[in-house]
């Protein structure tokens, strides 16, 4: 395998660690130590995954997260000393893949490099023509955008394929662990909170914002939407 990793760390015990078992799989490896370096070697650089601590000196993890992804669709995964939900949360707002905490163990961070490179990528063929609607809200999937009646509603690439994924199985309910394997992948190491906090922001987005009941709570289950 000839593909090329940045590693942005500033902890060089790490950096180093995760450098020497990546060269041992066959990556090509680049490392910097700041965000700013980090920045620049991730705009500059022709890389099939960037591996990217939130906690930088000059420019945080975050704000280097979105800064690539103005740019580039580069698949990202954040490394974090926070078991924060809420940190996790806003690392994939930002458009980061995947999100793992440290101390972690070598293996489950080669597995989720692993389930990034399986994930199909924007250069594969256009999807036909498929709309997706529950009552007034529609999914125009060609556009990656959604709808109230005829009025676009802004959402997050994870909020999208949370709700694409739900209105696609209208009417069915569905665990916290169906959706974290669809929508964050079927080995995502993070806990079920994720889902919870995604489902609160859609339904700020949607059901509090126009005044519908899509959205439903199943009790000892998970959720489902359906059409009132």
């Amino acid at each position: 395998m000839d593909d090329k990793i940045l590693i942005v760390e500033d902890d060089l015990k790490i950096a180093r660690f995760v450098e020497l078992e990546l060269k041992h799989e066959g990556f090509t490896v680049d490392k910097v130590h700041d965000g700013r370096s980090g920045l620049d070697k991730a705009l500059e650089g022709d890389y099939a995954l960037i591996i990217l601590d939130i906690m930088l000196p000059g420019l945080n993890g975050m704000e280097v997260c979105r800064r690539v992804r103005k740019e580039s669709e580069v698949p990202i995964i954040m490394l974090t000393a926070k078991d924060d939900t809420m940190d996790k949360v806003m690392g994939l707002d930002l458009g980061a893949d995947d999100y793992i905490t440290k101390p972690f163990a070598i293996e489950e961070l080669l597995a989720r490099i692993r389930r990034v490179f399986r994930r199909p990528t924007s250069s594969a063929p256009a999807q036909e023509h498929t709309v997706f609607s529950c009552g007034p809200i529609k999914i125009d999937v060609s556009q990656h955008a959604v709808f109230f009646e005829d009025q676009n509603v802004e959402l997050t690439k994870k909020e999208y394929d949370l709700l694409q994924y739900l209105i696609q199985n209208k009417g069915i309910a569905l665990s916290r662990d169906q959706i974290l394997d669809e929508v964050w992948g079927y080995d995502y190491y993070g806990d079920t909170n994720v889902v919870d906090v995604y489902i609160r922001y859609l339904r700020t987005k949607i059901d509090n914002e126009f005044g519908i009941k899509l959205i439903h709570t199943i009790r000892g289950v998970g959720y489902l939407v359906k059409e009132d």
